[in-house]
Protein backbone atom coordinates (compact mmCIF):
# COMPACT_ATOMS: atom_id res chain seq x y z
CA UNK A 1 0.00 0.00 0.00
CA UNK A 2 2.54 2.68 0.84
CA UNK A 3 4.52 1.70 -2.69
CA UNK A 4 1.81 2.72 -4.80
CA UNK A 5 1.24 5.73 -2.27
CA UNK A 6 4.43 7.09 -2.76
CA UNK A 7 4.06 6.79 -6.37
CA UNK A 8 1.21 8.34 -6.28
CA UNK A 9 2.66 11.34 -4.80
CA UNK A 10 5.37 11.01 -7.09
CA UNK A 11 3.33 11.59 -10.32
CA UNK A 12 1.04 14.07 -8.49
CA UNK A 13 3.83 16.34 -8.06
CA UNK A 14 4.77 15.43 -12.01
CA UNK A 15 1.45 16.23 -13.40
CA UNK A 16 0.73 19.38 -11.25
CA UNK A 17 3.81 20.64 -10.18
CA UNK A 18 3.75 22.65 -7.09
CA UNK A 19 1.27 21.11 -3.73
CA UNK A 20 1.88 21.52 -0.29
CA UNK A 21 1.50 19.01 2.01
CA UNK A 22 -2.19 19.71 2.78
CA UNK A 23 -2.82 19.42 -1.16
CA UNK A 24 -0.98 15.70 -1.04
CA UNK A 25 -2.76 14.57 2.02
CA UNK A 26 -5.81 15.69 0.30
CA UNK A 27 -5.92 13.98 -2.69
CA UNK A 28 -4.25 10.95 -0.43
CA UNK A 29 -6.89 10.87 1.80
CA UNK A 30 -3.73 10.40 4.40
CA UNK A 31 -2.89 12.93 7.25
CA UNK A 32 0.01 15.47 6.57
CA UNK A 33 2.06 13.45 8.92
CA UNK A 34 2.32 10.53 6.97
CA UNK A 35 3.07 13.16 3.56
CA UNK A 36 6.01 14.23 5.34
CA UNK A 37 7.22 10.57 5.89
CA UNK A 38 6.62 9.52 1.92
CA UNK A 39 8.34 12.95 0.88
CA UNK A 40 10.93 11.90 3.28
CA UNK A 41 11.23 8.18 1.98
CA UNK A 42 11.37 9.88 -1.38
CA UNK A 43 13.95 11.60 -0.88
CA UNK A 44 16.07 8.95 0.79
CA UNK A 45 15.09 7.01 -2.53
CA UNK A 46 16.90 9.78 -4.79
CA UNK A 47 14.04 11.43 -6.18
CA UNK A 48 15.19 15.13 -6.31
CA UNK A 49 12.01 16.81 -4.29
CA UNK A 50 12.33 20.32 -3.76
CA UNK A 51 10.83 21.88 -0.54
CA UNK A 52 10.10 25.81 -0.66
CA UNK A 53 8.67 27.75 2.35
CA UNK A 54 6.50 30.54 2.48
CA UNK A 55 3.24 31.50 1.40
CA UNK A 56 3.38 30.19 -2.05
CA UNK A 57 5.51 27.19 -0.70
CA UNK A 58 5.37 23.65 -1.25
CA UNK A 59 7.16 20.51 -2.63
CA UNK A 60 8.14 20.10 -6.34
CA UNK A 61 10.16 18.12 -8.26
CA UNK A 62 13.46 19.84 -9.55
CA UNK A 63 13.25 20.90 -13.22
CA UNK A 64 13.82 18.34 -16.11
CA UNK A 65 12.98 15.47 -13.62
CA UNK A 66 10.69 13.21 -14.76
CA UNK A 67 9.54 9.36 -13.85
CA UNK A 68 9.06 6.83 -16.60
CA UNK A 69 7.21 4.53 -14.42
CA UNK A 70 3.50 4.43 -15.96
CA UNK A 71 2.83 0.04 -15.29
CA UNK A 72 -0.73 -0.12 -15.12
CA UNK A 73 -2.34 -2.33 -12.43
CA UNK A 74 -4.91 -5.05 -14.21
CA UNK A 75 -7.88 -3.23 -12.23
CA UNK A 76 -6.21 0.48 -13.37
CA UNK A 77 -6.19 -1.06 -16.79
CA UNK A 78 -9.96 -2.34 -16.70
CA UNK A 79 -10.91 1.25 -15.23
CA UNK A 80 -9.98 2.77 -18.56
CA UNK A 81 -12.39 1.58 -20.54
CA UNK A 82 -15.17 3.51 -18.63
CA UNK A 83 -12.80 6.72 -18.12
CA UNK A 84 -15.41 8.97 -20.04
CA UNK A 85 -18.28 7.37 -17.74
CA UNK A 86 -17.91 8.40 -14.11
CA UNK A 87 -21.30 6.59 -13.80
CA UNK A 88 -20.16 3.00 -15.05
CA UNK A 89 -16.81 3.78 -12.78
CA UNK A 90 -18.61 4.39 -10.01
CA UNK A 91 -21.03 1.13 -9.90
CA UNK A 92 -18.29 -0.93 -10.64
CA UNK A 93 -16.39 0.26 -7.85
CA UNK A 94 -13.16 1.75 -10.03
CA UNK A 95 -12.95 5.11 -8.89
CA UNK A 96 -10.34 4.83 -7.19
CA UNK A 97 -8.23 2.88 -9.56
CA UNK A 98 -9.50 4.83 -12.40
CA UNK A 99 -7.52 8.04 -10.30
CA UNK A 100 -4.33 5.88 -10.30
CA UNK A 101 -4.98 4.85 -13.49
CA UNK A 102 -5.30 8.64 -15.14
CA UNK A 103 -1.96 10.28 -13.07
CA UNK A 104 -0.02 7.00 -14.44
CA UNK A 105 -1.06 7.83 -17.84
CA UNK A 106 -0.34 11.59 -17.50
CA UNK A 107 2.59 11.12 -16.69
CA UNK A 108 3.61 9.06 -19.53
CA UNK A 109 2.40 11.94 -21.97
CA UNK A 110 4.33 14.79 -23.27
CA UNK A 111 3.56 18.56 -22.08
CA UNK A 112 1.31 19.40 -25.15
CA UNK A 113 -0.87 16.20 -24.78
CA UNK A 114 -1.10 16.10 -21.49
CA UNK A 115 -2.48 19.42 -20.95
CA UNK A 116 -5.02 18.82 -24.05
CA UNK A 117 -6.59 15.19 -21.99
CA UNK A 118 -6.46 17.20 -19.04
CA UNK A 119 -8.16 20.13 -20.71
CA UNK A 120 -10.63 17.43 -22.37
CA UNK A 121 -11.83 16.10 -18.73
CA UNK A 122 -12.43 19.74 -17.77
CA UNK A 123 -14.72 20.32 -20.86
CA UNK A 124 -16.56 17.37 -21.55
CA UNK A 125 -18.88 14.91 -19.36
CA UNK A 126 -21.13 12.10 -19.68
CA UNK A 127 -23.93 11.37 -17.80
CA UNK A 128 -25.09 8.12 -18.57
CA UNK A 129 -29.21 7.67 -16.63
CA UNK A 130 -31.81 8.97 -18.82
CA UNK A 131 -33.34 12.37 -17.89
CA UNK A 132 -36.27 12.35 -14.88
CA UNK A 133 -35.33 8.47 -13.71
CA UNK A 134 -33.81 7.26 -10.79
CA UNK A 135 -30.47 5.18 -10.75
CA UNK A 136 -30.60 1.04 -10.64
CA UNK A 137 -30.57 -0.22 -7.15
CA UNK A 138 -28.15 -2.87 -8.15
CA UNK A 139 -26.74 -4.29 -4.85
CA UNK A 140 -25.65 -7.39 -6.35
CA UNK A 141 -23.71 -5.61 -9.22
CA UNK A 142 -20.26 -6.04 -7.58
CA UNK A 143 -21.62 -10.05 -7.11
CA UNK A 144 -22.16 -10.37 -10.58
CA UNK A 145 -18.79 -8.46 -11.96
CA UNK A 146 -16.86 -10.84 -9.86
CA UNK A 147 -19.14 -14.39 -11.10
CA UNK A 148 -18.41 -12.87 -14.42
CA UNK A 149 -14.65 -12.27 -14.24
CA UNK A 150 -14.61 -15.66 -12.36
CA UNK A 151 -16.94 -17.74 -14.60
CA UNK A 152 -18.68 -19.12 -11.86
CA UNK A 153 -22.48 -19.54 -11.93
CA UNK A 154 -24.97 -18.15 -10.05
CA UNK A 155 -28.52 -19.15 -8.47
CA UNK A 156 -30.80 -16.32 -8.67
CA UNK A 157 -34.27 -15.51 -7.81
CA UNK A 158 -35.35 -13.03 -10.24
CA UNK A 159 -38.49 -10.89 -10.61
CA UNK A 160 -39.74 -10.65 -14.53
CA UNK A 161 -43.20 -9.04 -15.74
CA UNK A 162 -44.59 -11.88 -16.81
CA UNK A 163 -46.54 -14.34 -14.48
CA UNK A 164 -45.18 -16.14 -12.85
CA UNK A 165 -43.17 -12.76 -11.74
CA UNK A 166 -40.93 -14.67 -9.27
CA UNK A 167 -38.20 -17.16 -11.22
CA UNK A 168 -35.68 -19.04 -9.70
CA UNK A 169 -32.76 -19.51 -12.49
CA UNK A 170 -29.05 -20.66 -12.49
CA UNK A 171 -27.30 -18.35 -14.70
CA UNK A 172 -23.72 -18.38 -16.53
CA UNK A 173 -22.87 -14.44 -16.87
CA UNK A 174 -21.03 -13.75 -19.89
CA UNK A 175 -20.77 -9.95 -20.03
CA UNK A 176 -22.32 -6.74 -18.11
CA UNK A 177 -23.91 -3.57 -19.82
CA UNK A 178 -24.70 -0.48 -18.51
CA UNK A 179 -27.87 0.41 -21.05
CA UNK A 180 -29.07 4.32 -20.54
CA UNK A 181 -28.45 4.25 -17.04
CA UNK A 182 -29.65 0.61 -15.80
CA UNK A 183 -27.35 -2.53 -15.75
CA UNK A 184 -28.09 -5.91 -17.20
CA UNK A 185 -26.52 -8.90 -17.27
CA UNK A 186 -26.32 -11.04 -20.31
CA UNK A 187 -26.15 -14.88 -19.61
CA UNK A 188 -26.58 -18.26 -20.39
CA UNK A 189 -29.36 -20.01 -19.06
CA UNK A 190 -29.86 -23.86 -20.16
CA UNK A 191 -28.20 -23.13 -23.09
CA UNK A 192 -29.47 -20.14 -24.84
CA UNK A 193 -28.42 -16.41 -24.22
CA UNK A 194 -30.62 -14.40 -22.21
CA UNK A 195 -30.73 -10.76 -20.86
CA UNK A 196 -31.51 -10.14 -17.05
CA UNK A 197 -31.57 -6.60 -15.43
CA UNK A 198 -29.62 -6.45 -12.81
CA UNK A 199 -31.77 -4.55 -10.28
CA UNK A 200 -34.55 -7.19 -10.38
CA UNK A 201 -32.23 -9.93 -9.17
CA UNK A 202 -34.32 -10.21 -5.23
CA UNK A 203 -31.62 -12.82 -3.83
CA UNK A 204 -28.22 -14.21 -5.23
CA UNK A 205 -25.84 -16.76 -4.40
CA UNK A 206 -22.42 -17.56 -6.37
CA UNK A 207 -22.14 -21.19 -6.61
CA UNK A 208 -18.78 -23.07 -6.83
CA UNK A 209 -19.75 -24.36 -9.64
CA UNK A 210 -17.36 -22.81 -13.30
CA UNK A 211 -18.44 -22.72 -16.49
CA UNK A 212 -16.97 -22.06 -19.87
CA UNK A 213 -17.36 -18.92 -21.79
CA UNK A 214 -16.88 -19.43 -25.19
CA UNK A 215 -13.73 -17.79 -26.64
CA UNK A 216 -15.31 -16.54 -29.63
CA UNK A 217 -18.56 -14.57 -27.87
CA UNK A 218 -18.54 -10.80 -28.40
CA UNK A 219 -20.62 -8.70 -26.02
CA UNK A 220 -20.18 -5.59 -28.57
CA UNK A 221 -21.74 -7.40 -31.20
CA UNK A 222 -24.21 -9.87 -29.00
CA UNK A 223 -25.73 -6.72 -27.55
CA UNK A 224 -26.17 -4.77 -30.96
CA UNK A 225 -27.69 -8.04 -32.56
CA UNK A 226 -30.30 -7.96 -29.29
CA UNK A 227 -31.23 -4.47 -29.69
CA UNK A 228 -32.32 -4.86 -33.03
CA UNK A 229 -33.84 -8.12 -32.38
CA UNK A 230 -35.82 -7.00 -29.48
CA UNK A 231 -37.10 -3.78 -31.97
CA UNK A 232 -38.67 -6.16 -34.17
CA UNK A 233 -40.08 -8.35 -31.80
CA UNK A 234 -41.63 -5.94 -29.39
CA UNK A 235 -43.17 -3.72 -32.36
CA UNK A 236 -44.65 -6.34 -34.81
CA UNK A 237 -47.93 -4.59 -35.52
CA UNK A 238 -48.33 -1.51 -37.30
CA UNK A 239 -50.40 2.04 -36.68
CA UNK A 240 -51.29 4.53 -39.40
CA UNK A 241 -51.56 8.17 -38.10
CA UNK A 242 -51.93 11.83 -38.58
CA UNK A 243 -49.58 13.85 -37.33
CA UNK A 244 -49.33 17.52 -36.93
CA UNK A 245 -46.35 19.65 -37.24
CA UNK A 246 -46.79 20.53 -34.05
CA UNK A 247 -47.14 16.78 -33.17
CA UNK A 248 -43.86 15.70 -35.43
CA UNK A 249 -41.30 18.38 -33.53
CA UNK A 250 -42.14 16.45 -30.25
CA UNK A 251 -41.75 12.73 -31.48
CA UNK A 252 -37.53 12.79 -30.47
CA UNK A 253 -38.47 13.16 -27.05
CA UNK A 254 -41.13 11.30 -26.87
CA UNK A 255 -41.02 7.98 -29.36
CA UNK A 256 -38.45 5.27 -29.68
CA UNK A 257 -36.04 5.96 -32.54
CA UNK A 258 -37.40 3.26 -34.72
CA UNK A 259 -41.13 4.88 -34.59
CA UNK A 260 -39.32 8.23 -35.29
CA UNK A 261 -37.28 6.79 -38.19
CA UNK A 262 -40.73 5.45 -39.61
CA UNK A 263 -42.27 8.79 -39.48
CA UNK A 264 -39.64 10.23 -41.56
CA UNK A 265 -39.50 7.25 -44.11
CA UNK A 266 -43.35 6.83 -44.64
CA UNK A 267 -45.04 10.25 -43.49
CA UNK A 268 -44.47 11.96 -47.21
CA UNK A 269 -46.06 15.27 -47.93
CA UNK A 270 -47.96 17.27 -46.18
CA UNK A 271 -51.48 17.76 -46.59
CA UNK A 272 -53.43 21.22 -46.78
CA UNK A 273 -53.14 21.44 -43.41
CA UNK A 274 -49.87 20.55 -42.81
CA UNK A 275 -50.54 16.94 -40.87
CA UNK A 276 -48.39 14.07 -42.27
CA UNK A 277 -50.07 10.43 -42.41
CA UNK A 278 -47.25 7.67 -41.45
CA UNK A 279 -46.94 3.94 -40.89
CA UNK A 280 -45.46 3.66 -37.01
CA UNK A 281 -44.66 0.32 -35.50
CA UNK A 282 -46.66 -0.72 -32.29
CA UNK A 283 -46.22 -3.46 -29.98
CA UNK A 284 -50.02 -3.23 -29.41
CA UNK A 285 -52.48 -1.18 -29.34
CA UNK A 286 -53.02 -1.03 -25.21
CA UNK A 287 -49.24 0.15 -25.37
CA UNK A 288 -49.85 2.34 -28.66
CA UNK A 289 -52.01 4.53 -26.81
CA UNK A 290 -49.86 5.40 -23.74
CA UNK A 291 -47.26 6.57 -26.80
CA UNK A 292 -49.92 8.44 -28.22
CA UNK A 293 -51.60 10.10 -25.72
CA UNK A 294 -48.73 12.55 -24.67
CA UNK A 295 -49.05 14.33 -28.04
CA UNK A 296 -52.76 15.73 -26.72
CA UNK A 297 -54.69 16.60 -29.93
CA UNK A 298 -52.13 16.83 -32.59
CA UNK A 299 -52.46 13.36 -33.73
CA UNK A 300 -55.35 11.27 -35.04
CA UNK A 301 -55.63 7.26 -35.39
CA UNK A 302 -56.36 5.27 -38.67
CA UNK A 303 -55.87 2.34 -38.18
CA UNK A 304 -56.61 -0.33 -36.76
CA UNK A 305 -60.02 0.42 -35.55
CA UNK A 306 -59.30 -1.44 -32.24
CA UNK A 307 -55.84 1.04 -31.49
CA UNK A 308 -58.92 4.06 -32.51
CA UNK A 309 -61.41 2.82 -30.75
CA UNK A 310 -59.51 2.95 -27.46
CA UNK A 311 -58.00 6.56 -28.46
CA UNK A 312 -61.48 7.16 -28.48
CA UNK A 313 -62.25 5.59 -25.07
CA UNK A 314 -59.21 7.56 -23.52
CA UNK A 315 -60.28 10.46 -24.17
CA UNK A 316 -63.23 10.60 -23.88
CA UNK A 317 -62.96 8.76 -19.89
CA UNK A 318 -60.48 12.30 -19.35
CA UNK A 319 -62.85 14.73 -21.02
CA UNK A 320 -65.79 13.22 -18.88
CA UNK A 321 -63.01 13.82 -15.70
CA UNK A 322 -63.05 17.36 -16.70
CA UNK A 323 -66.35 18.52 -18.11
CA UNK A 324 -67.01 20.24 -14.90
CA UNK A 325 -63.81 22.59 -15.01
CA UNK A 326 -66.04 25.52 -15.34
CA UNK A 327 -68.04 25.02 -13.31
CA UNK A 328 -65.38 24.34 -10.41
CA UNK A 329 -63.21 27.88 -10.77
CA UNK A 330 -61.59 26.79 -14.29
CA UNK A 331 -61.73 28.62 -16.78
CA UNK A 332 -62.85 27.55 -20.25
CA UNK A 333 -60.04 27.69 -22.79
CA UNK A 334 -59.08 30.82 -24.30
CA UNK A 335 -61.11 32.80 -21.31
CA UNK A 336 -59.46 34.47 -17.93
CA UNK A 337 -60.14 33.85 -14.62
CA UNK A 338 -61.91 36.28 -12.78
CA UNK A 339 -60.21 38.84 -11.03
Amino acid sequence: MRASRLVSVLLLLQNRGRLTAAQLAAELEVSERTVYRDIGALLVSGVPIRAITGPEGGYQLLDGYRTRLTGLTAAEAESLFVAGIPYAAAGLGLVGTLSGAQLKLLAALPQQARDRATGFSERFYFDAPNWYAEPDQTRFLGAVTDATWSQHRLRIRYRRWEAPQEVERVIEPFGVVLKAGRWYVVARVEGSLRTFRISRILELDTMDEEFTRPADFDLTAHWTRYLAELSVRLRAQEAVVRLSPAAVALLPDLWPPDAVRAVADTGGAPDAEGWVTARIPIENPEHAVRELLPLGAEFEVLEPAALRQRVAAATAALAARHADATTAGCPPPGKSAPR
